[in-house]
């Protein structure tokens, strides 16, 4: 065996046992133990990092000036443990769809989005002359992210923002946004004391991670883009972002629909489109009894149902997926499109209800979406959300089984496919 070998194997049992001693110590003694290596880590890592990129010293030191790491942040792998999927969730998307869409959360944004629209109308339409994004959109964004800047957004970014960097499960994502957030400070976009965050590290009013300000946000008039303080610049920022991803010009995000039962919910999904117009002779039609627009029967359509056939169901356009590029839930785009239509044209809920559907703890969905793909199915991962691909996945699976597919997840498929 070779020194350098010897050395390495030495190098991992020193490793080793200084896991166990972490894990043998008092919880105060192993937070105290975290801090120092979250300094070192600071120090001989992350800060050469920051240097190659452009911070100073100066904005580096008054960033983590007397910041320790948040232990009680979501998503941390402490030292010595595995990632796993947590029992509890953290967004209400990953409860029950229904519960996203609370009357009183999306009322609450409709009637602040409506009593914005005509102070803001002047900036709403030039933004949509300029970026081709209704303003009931932009609207219902900022109402959903911050309550138009009223939300309390009380957390240390660099603290955030520095934490999961250094221990989280997505580490390098992470990484990228604490420096970005270190660039804003240091190219005079904000001050230290400006950087309150989410427990997520977004910022401001529209809730931008770092990185996302450094390429989107923009100020109305030009200039700095000052998304904590002006209206103007957050709006123009949203619309901004929404552009960058593809806002198609003149149509539409999406309709509800009543969908036969001839037509699959299994159908679900961004790759599966089909013109409008063929959807239509398939006999999906809009709740309120009207034909589509023409020019959106022309355009592709989108099958969305996100709680299966327990739910409302959605020919959505490609505008959906630009406002899911916003926050990767389908519930969210669903959100922002509904209370768009609310800020614009009046309350009108979904006509179909919910079911009683979710409920499940996320490992247990998990443990099926394993055994789908133990049988050939792409659920797009096993990470416990009922996203299109597990969604559609189930009623394939049903289907062949001679069942009439639902597409939702339930106790007795949970059973049959752990």
């Amino acid at each position: 065996m070779s020194g350098r070998t010897e050395g390495g194997v030495r190098l991992r049992r020193s490793f080793i046992a200084i896991l166990l001693l972490l894990l043998l110590l008092p919880l105060p003694a192993l937070a105290q133990s975290i801090d120092q290596q979250f300094r070192t880590w600071l120090q001989s890592d992350l800060w050469p990092e920051a240097s190659r990129a452009g911070v100073s010293q100066s904005t580096f030191d008054a960033a983590f000036a007397n910041v320790g790491p948040n232990l009680d942040l979501p998503d941390l792998v402490m030292p010595g443990q595995a990632a796993q999927t947590p029992q509890r969730q953290h967004q209400a998307e990953f409860g029950s769809p229904g519960n996203y869409f609370a009357e009183n959360i999306v009322g609450g944004v409709t009637a602040g989005g409506r009593q914005r629209a005509g102070r803001l109308a002047p900036v709403l339409r030039d933004l949509e002359a300029r970026y081709g994004v209704p303003g009931g959109i932009l609207l219902a964004v900022w109402g959903r992210e911050s309550g138009f800047g009223a939300a309390r957004i009380p957390h240390n970014a660099f603290q955030v923002l520095g934490t999961k960097a250094f221990m989280a499960t997505r580490k390098e994502m992470f990484r990228a946004e604490v420096i970005a957030a270190l660039l804003m400070v240091e190219r005079g976009h904000a001050r230290v004391s400006d950087m309150k965050s989410s427990w997520a590290g977004a910022l401001g009013q529209p809730q931008f991670l770092p990185t996302s300000y450094l390429e989107h946000a923009v100020g109305h008039s030009g200039g700095r883009a000052d998304i904590w303080n002006s209206e103007a610049d957050t709006l123009a920022s949203i619309a901004n972002y929404l552009a960058h991803f593809g806002w198609v010009r003149g149509r539409d995000w999406g309709f509800e629909v009543t969908l036969p039962a001839s037509v699959s919910c299994a159908l679900e999904g961004p790759d599966r489109g089909r013109p409008i117009a063929e959807w239509a002779s398939m006999g999906v039609a809009r709740v309120s009894g009207r034909p589509f627009p023409e020019h959106e029967s022309r355009g592709e359509g989108f099958l969305m149902m996100p709680a299966g056939r327990s739910g409302p169901a959605f020919l959505v356009t490609p505008n959906f997926y630009v406002i899911k590029e916003y926050n990767e839930s389908d519930l969210y785009a669903l959100f922002v499109g509904h209370a768009g239509d609310r800020i614009t044209y009046g309350d009108s809920r979904f006509s179909g209800a919910w079911g009683n559907v979710g409920g499940l703890i996320r490992s247990d969905v998990a443990a099926m979406q394993r055994g789908l793909q133990a049988l050939g199915y792409d659920t797009g991962g096993a990470d416990g959300l009922a996203g299109f691909r597990t969604r559609r996945s189930i009623g394939e699976w049903q289907q062949k089984a001679g069942q009439a597919p639902t597409c939702f997840p339930d106790g007795s498929i949970v059973r049959a496919l752990r």
